[in-house]
């Protein structure tokens, strides 16, 4: 185990009351292409010291962007974030400085190492850059080379480690400062199975009272370890109930971008339109939907966050479908009044990934 002295030398540390993270309504989001993307959206979470965190899903669910936003890399649009006591979303200047060297450590998913230091020099860099003098740093590298079974490695060059052995020398590094707080960025995602053990075994020893581990990942192996599991990407819909209808009148919402989704809409009566947040703060309209023309698909059949809103542009009427409700409809065919334009079959425009989906 890490000891839990932290060197001494340099700026002070931010003092955390405890290795406990709250999250109340977290929401984060950036630009692409000129939309809004919005991955995490009111996460709210309460994580005592001593557990190690499984941040689970697919690649985009936002995963990643969760871990900058804990250290302190990125800043939420709403929400807090609370680390042992400290602020994090409202920390500046030097204190944000200290949070990240001293209170963070981070493992990197590509580790991240120097080619032409050796794994000793490394460890020892965030030592040196936060002023702790290079002989107590080269100690405390080589003491924690050797928490993770690399003493014998500590002169080798990445080049000449395994990658298993480079994750090991990016997880003693992380630890220089012994943060309360590690965060880990799918840590397996270059290993192969003999290179994976030792720092899945390495990751659940770290979890220990007064050290929080949080760990991204689409790597299911991971999941007989952790304390807690986060799913981030949300599940494909189960059985949604039977068919109902939702009358609209103009300009009411019928969803949001961002939504989880468990429905197929059918319009039955007047026009809806599917929009997207644009970063300006505007939006735009990717299209409409007439009598007998369906959207929505997507979302509840492949566990997909709704990709824009949707809106009724008249008054109007529509049926929600769970998934295997609106695949017997449409393999049933166009009923008495029903248009078979658009909706009936892979028509263009109608099927792929689509707006609101």
């Amino acid at each position: 185990m890490v000891p839990a002295t932290r060197p001494s030398a340099g700026p002070a540390a931010i003092e955390a009351e405890a290795a406990d993270l709250h999250l109340d309504e977290v929401t984060i989001e950036y630009t692409s292409g000129g939309y809004v993307v919005r991955p995490i959206e009111g996460l709210t979470l309460d994580v005592p010291s001593g557990e190690l965190v499984l941040l689970l899903g697919a690649s985009g669910c936002g995963k990643t962007t969760l871990l900058s936003a804990l250290g302190a890399i990125l800043t939420p649009a709403r929400g807090t974030i609370g680390m042992g006591g400290v602020d994090v979303v409202g920390l500046s200047g030097r204190a944000l400085t200290d949070y990240r060297r001293r209170q963070v450590g981070i493992v990197f998913q590509s580790f991240n190492l120097i080619p032409s230091l050796t794994a000793e020099e490394n460890v020892a860099m965030p030592l040196r850059a936060g002023g702790v003098r290079r002989h107590e740093a080269m100690a405390r590298a080589a003491e924690l080379l050797g928490q993770v079974d690399l003493g014998d490695r500590a002169h080798h060059r990445p080049p000449d480690l395994s990658g298993g052995q480079a994750q090991r020398v990016a997880i003693a590094r992380a630890l220089a400062f012994d943060p309360p707080l590690v965060l880990a960025d799918e840590p397996t995602a270059h290993l192969d199975y003999l290179q994976v053990e030792g720092v899945i075994r390495l990751l659940r020893d770290l979890a220990r009272p007064g050290r929080l581990v949080v760990v991204a990942t689409h790597d299911e192996r991971l999941l007989p370890l952790a304390d807690r599991v986060v799913e981030l990407t949300p599940k494909a819909a189960g059985p949604a109930g039977p068919p109902t209808e939702r009358a609209l009148v103009a300009g009411e919402r019928l969803f949001e971008q961002g939504d989880v989704g468990d429905r197929v809409y059918v319009v039955e009566t007047g026009e809806v339109e599917v929009l997207r947040r644009r970063a300006d703060g505007g939006e735009v309209v990717l299209g409409a939907f007439g009598p007998g023309e369906y959207f929505g698909e997507l979302a509840p059949t492949f566990g997909l966050r709704r990709s824009a809103g949707a809106r009724a542009r008249v008054d109007s009427l529509v049926v929600g479908y769970g998934v295997k409700d609106f695949r017997a409809r449409i393999g049933a065919g166009a009923g008495p009044g029903e248009s078979t334009t658009g909706h009936h079959g892979p028509q263009p425009g109608h099927h792929g990934p689509q707006p609101g989906h």
